[in-house]
């Protein structure tokens, strides 16, 4: 990351005060710019992540359902209580493997796959397969025992996650808050949301607009993937 005061510390002698000031605000922008790329991309995952059918989505579903939307908003919330360990395990690992390029850029490419393998899901989700997840009968406690041995979010933290707050802590650990702010506030908003809406419109998450939100999601996991192959190229050596 770019120490903004240092970098401009030799203008001071040679140039005049305004392209000084120019080149500062200029250093201050593309910092800010960079900071916001990871706000973004905590948003988008958290987004399509808190939508997309899954096991704590189906909790989300039956509890509204059966008990309102208060039990439905709490089952969203787990993931605040979940996931911490989760993320410190998976953080732990890579920690170790942090000064090897080559192994995060494999990992990156894994990241690449995986992603592609969740936007065909999302591409491929039919209103069916929504409906038999509204039948599940698994209870709120059942809620953090579920999302623990659920896969996804030790898949996600370890080939996605991981190594985006991995690229963030080389800039500052501002950087890397708002990409978890970012992450989790969707995440967990858009899970509240949908437990609002099964509450007031049943009907819309069974109809075809959310289908197909869901599959516009799908493609936009497939151009983050993109992004992944490109870092792991990097990292080899190989782009």
């Amino acid at each position: 990351m770019i120490d903004i005061s240092c970098a401009c510390l030799p203008f001071k002698n040679q140039i005049g005060l305004k392209k000084e000031n120019f080149i500062c605000d200029s250093l201050v922008f593309f910092s800010m710019f960079e900071e916001f790329e990871f706000l973004i991309s905590g948003i988008v995952l958290g987004f399509v992540a808190g939508i997309s059918p899954g096991p704590l989505l189906a909790l989300v579903f039956s509890e509204t359902l059966k008990q309102g939307k208060i039990e439905g908003i709490k089952v969203a919330v787990a993931p605040l209580i979940t996931d911490l360990p989760i993320v410190l395990f998976v953080l732990f690992i890579l920690l170790n493997l942090v000064r090897y390029n080559f192994v995060i850029g494999i990992i990156s490419l894994f990241g690449a796959v995986f992603l592609v393998y969740l936007g065909v899901e999302n591409l491929r989700v039919e209103i069916k397969e929504l409906e038999a997840k509204l039948d599940k009968k698994n209870g709120l406690k059942r809620g953090i025992i579920v999302n623990l041995l659920n896969p996804n979010p030790y898949l996600f933290w370890f080939f996605i996650g991981g190594p985006i707050i991995f690229r963030s802590l080389e800039m500052r650990i501002s950087t890397t808050a708002l990409f978890i702010v970012g992450f989790y506030s969707l995440l967990i908003g858009s899970e509240i949301g949908v437990a609002l809406i099964v509450d007031k419109s049943k009907s819309f998450i069974k109809s075809k607009y959310y289908i197909y939100i869901i599959r516009a999601l799908g493609l936009t996991l497939m151009l983050f993937a993109l992004f992944f192959v490109y870092e792991g190229l990097k990292l080899l050596s190989l782009f």
